[in-house]
């Protein structure tokens, strides 16, 4: 499932090639029907990413809400003037690039025929969104409605603070809630409710960075060590949604620090490394269950609270 970083870096690529343009909105699928038709030919005014949702803010006063789940994706494509990523989301692709880079051939823009308008959609597309120089088409998203402003705003009610977001008191509403409950720290920080956004990397990630032992009750977490965990997390998904990729690891760690980003098996410290040395200690790293989701973590370096 993507995490927080690629779901803020979707809003941000929405509001670069659409905002201000009038979209033509349609449901080739025909699943999402009436509610492309309450939105076709509306105005997008804004797009605003909290944790693993999204939402597109129309003119008539109606928002698109997604979230894509485990197998929801976003394809784009355009002329030779639209700057979105080919695709974001899940499952991915081969080839699949979240930054655009100036030098190569997009996918789906430039170096081809005149652009007339988006292609015939391929596959169960529930949901397409032309503009006048791109188009954006969503495939298997657990969530794709036509709701109020009211209702988007009881969405994000039920939802924690979001680290990306950082708004005022959202630290202290994370130190607060973390620190209430008895639950271990591994499954609050995937509780949407608690922290929104944070998934499975950076869960085993984050608690390895801050030395903590995934199953200490969040209640028995010291306030500066709950607070030194939100910014981390504020840090290191600031980083993804610079880099569009998941790495937790610094330079020093990396066969060539100097080449850019690291190769997939040198960015993180632990997230399927089970087996391996760790970094840090070299004593193998360690794979469980929890909560129907893998959790890697060192329990040498991971005794901290």
């Amino acid at each position: 499932m993507p995490e927080g970083h690629s779901v803020h870096r979707l809003a941000r690529q929405f509001g670069d090639v659409f905002a201000g343009q009038r979209l033509a909105v349609s449901s080739p699928q025909g699943r999402f029907a009436d509610g492309a038709a309450l939105l076709d030919a509306r105005t997008l005014l804004s797009t605003v990413a909290h944790g693993k949702h999204m939402f597109l803010h129309f003119d008539n006063g109606l928002a698109l809400h997604v979230h894509l789940g485990l197998y929801g994706a976003w394809d784009f494509g355009g002329d030779a003037t639209f700057r979105g990523a080919s695709s974001i989301g899940a499952p991915r692709k081969v080839g699949e690039r979240e930054v655009f880079d100036d030098g190569a051939t997009d996918p789906g823009a430039g170096g081809g025929p005149e652009y007339t308008g988006p292609p015939a959609p391929v596959g169960a597309v529930r949901v397409r969104l032309a503009g006048a120089h791109g188009w954006a088409d969503l495939r298997g998203a657990t969530t794709c409605h036509a709701i109020t402003e009211a209702e988007a705003d009881a969405v994000l009610a039920r939802l924690g603070p979001d680290p990306l977001r950082n708004l005022p008191g959202d630290k202290e509403g994370f130190v607060s809630g973390v620190r209430a409950r008895k639950t271990p720290l591994a499954a609050l920080l995937m509780d949407q409710k608690v922290i929104a956004g944070v998934g499975n990397v950076y869960r085993a990630e984050l608690l390895f960075r801050q030395g903590l032992d995934p199953w200490l009750p969040g209640r028995s977490l010291g306030a500066d060590a709950a607070g030194g965990l939100w910014e981390d997390t504020v840090a290191m998904m600031s980083d993804g949604v610079r880099d569009g990729r998941i790495i937790t690891t610094p330079p020093r760690y990396w066969t060539e620090p100097g080449a850019g980003l690291p190769a997939p098996g040198e960015s993180h410290f632990v997230y399927r490394r089970h087996g391996l040395d760790c970094r840090i200690c070299g004593s193998p790293v360690a794979l469980t269950d929890l909560g129907a989701r893998k959790l890697y973590w060192c329990p040498v370096c991971q005794q901290g609270s």
